[in-house]
């Protein structure tokens, strides 16, 4: 077996387990990937159909694609090649450039509005089009950096869930990638040659990413190298917590 074939068979092992663990996909399931066009969401659109294909629960799958409406994003290579593989694909265009811009709160990021705003798009069009579940590229990496950030920044312990029931009671938000990390998904998907394309942000075009995630990332990076395991036991506390040892709520 090549190498492109031992890291898709570690990510395939990885993901089957993490949906049947969490029971995220169930028969007659209409799945919406969310495809910014990004390593993670490549990754994840081409080990869901490879599941898919193969699992005894039926499900159907799609790909979307939300424009953000910036000047540098083209999303013509996505939609090239979902056509030639075979997929259903979606491409919406709301002025979320423009509703930032005019909208963006002060010391914010335009990673964390976007976000909120592509995420709000995503949640009504399944509903309008009905697909059940909206499956994102987060992976073991998002995770772990999540729950630092919160930590380090917002003085509270949480992350992002496996699979999440949204706000609007309506629709579920699902991570078949999890428990799998960056540096595999990085490595797949270059051996894959997915068209993997930025956002065109203006502070991701002048480097201005998220600094705090970025400083999380290095951080962790820089334990990981002289202790090796430390991303994955941070990622199995998320599933060990022992509210017994923790402060919880002050009686009133």
């Amino acid at each position: 077996m090549d190498e492109l074939g031992r890291i898709e068979k570690r990510i395939l092992k990885k993901t089957g387990q993490a949906i049947h663990d969490f029971s995220m996909i169930s028969e007659g399931d209409r799945v919406l990937v969310g495809l910014s066009g990004g390593k993670d969401s490549w990754t994840l659109l081409h080990i869901l159909e490879t599941l898919r294909r193969r699992a005894p629960v039926k499900f159907e799958l799609a790909a979307i694609t939300i424009d953000p409406g910036f000047e540098e994003f083209d999303a013509s290579p996505l939609a090239a090649y979902c056509r030639d593989a075979g997929f259903t694909f979606y491409h919406e265009t709301p002025p979320l450039a423009k509703i930032i811009e005019e909208n963006k709160i002060p010391g914010t990021t335009y990673c964390s509005f976007c976000s909120r705003l592509r995420r709000g798009c995503l949640y009504t069009f399944a509903i309008e089009h009905r697909y059940n579940k909206i499956a994102l590229g987060h992976h073991a990496d998002d995770l772990i950096e999540t729950l630092l950030m919160a930590q380090f920044f917002t003085g509270v312990i949480k992350s992002m869930p496996p699979v999440l029931s949204a706000d609007d009671g309506v629709n579920t938000v699902i991570r078949p990638l999890c428990r799998v990390f960056e540096a595999d998904i990085s490595e797949f998907a270059e051996l894959s040659s997915f068209p993997v394309i930025e956002c065109g942000c203006p502070p991701h075009r002048a480097g201005g990413d998220d600094q705090k995630r970025q400083q999380i990332k290095r951080l962790l990076n820089e334990l990981e190298a002289g202790h090796e395991g430390i991303k994955a036991n941070l990622l199995a506390s998320l599933g060990r917590v022992l509210p017994r040892y923790l402060m919880g709520e002050a009686a009133g």
